[in-house]
């Protein structure tokens, strides 16, 4: 028989309201065991080594990745694995998380006393305090939940939740008492979007020499408009004989020209140009480039070095080609 769709809706809902409660539980474990177990992944001379099967595998899995994303080095090891070569993985100078709902998972118990003989720290975040991993621990981070979302009480859900929000929460600290910056993080991300708009700097899209729009502001009006069209940049950058910024000449000034009825074979580009615009340093983000375009609403940039003199010409299809936008 089918289900109702009003009924579907209060499933999900009830879910993520189970779930959203397990999380806010947490906030009342973040005690001096969660302080100490940040110590001490602060202090790890080596790596932050996290091991989980099933589930939690996969919690332990993106925990690892994150952790590694933020400026703390990390890998996650299956526990399997472990118990068949994959321990010579973890060295004297690692910390070990693990991670297991019952804190009873046969695979990890069998690592413990190995990684015990390498005097290696374990923190493990269990939701049964008196477990067994729990109890042998350094540190135990208490990730328990009063219920699984599943109405069976049996699919790991709010547990793996929990446990995720609890790794989460381990990573940014961790992130912030390092000083970890955007750029520290564009530098983990080279290949992704994230870090085209971190690490991309404006010299590398924009517009230089002879491809560059310019015009002196005596030139006739017509003539800057050629300028516009052969660079096809729906501008032409005002500067003099030095090459110093002087004004811009956009679409826009075109067409509050024409409402003026200026005379285009007698006026001088000068005349009708947008004095004072923004311009950018060379070698700025093409972010912050981004934000200035944004900010005030204009589609293209001067370029200029320390001396005010124009090196290039930014446009908003640069950014949007580079991935930026």
């Amino acid at each position: 028989m089918p289900i109702h769709n009003d009924k579907l809706k209060e499933l999900a809902r009830q879910v993520l309201a189970v779930e959203a409660h397990a999380v806010m539980q947490l906030s009342t474990r973040i005690d001096e065991r969660f302080i100490y177990a940040c110590h001490l992944m602060l202090g790890c001379r080596s790596r932050i080594v996290v091991l989980g099967i099933g589930k939690s595998g996969h919690i332990g899995g993106k925990i690892a990745a994150t952790l590694a994303s933020t400026g703390t080095p990390a890998f996650f090891v299956h526990p399997a694995e472990a118990n068949h070569g994959d321990m010579g993985m973890i060295t004297t100078q690692d910390v070990v998380v693990a991670l297991s709902n019952s804190g009873e998972t046969n695979e990890i118990l069998t690592l413990l006393p190995l990684i015990k003989r390498l005097g290696v720290p374990l923190i493990a975040m269990t939701g049964n305090p008196d477990s067994t991993l729990a109890q042998r621990a350094d540190i135990h981070i208490d990730v328990s939940v009063s219920q699984e979302a599943c109405p069976l009480g049996l699919s790991p859900t709010s547990s793996t939740t929990a446990a995720l929000a609890m790794g989460d929460a381990l990573a940014v600290t961790l992130l912030e008492a390092r000083g970890f910056t955007a750029e520290d993080f564009a530098c983990s991300h080279p290949g992704g979007r994230l870090g085209r708009r971190l690490l991309l700097q404006l010299d590398d899209v924009m517009h230089i020499g002879k491809h560059m729009p310019c015009s002196l502001p005596d030139d006739l009006l017509k003539d800057a408009l050629l300028e516009m069209s052969c660079k096809g940049l729906g501008t032409t950058i005002i500067v003099d004989v030095d090459q110093h910024v002087l004004g811009i000449f956009t679409d826009g000034d075109l067409r509050r020209a024409l409402d003026r009825q200026v005379d285009f074979h007698s006026a001088c580009v000068g005349e009708v140009m947008t004095k004072s615009c923004k311009t950018i340093m060379s070698g700025t983000l093409a972010a912050e480039a981004l934000q200035i375009m944004q900010k005030y609403k204009i589609s293209a940039l001067p370029v200029v070095d320390s001396n005010d003199k124009l090196v290039g010409v930014l446009n908003m299809h640069d950014l949007l080609r580079a991935g930026v936008l």
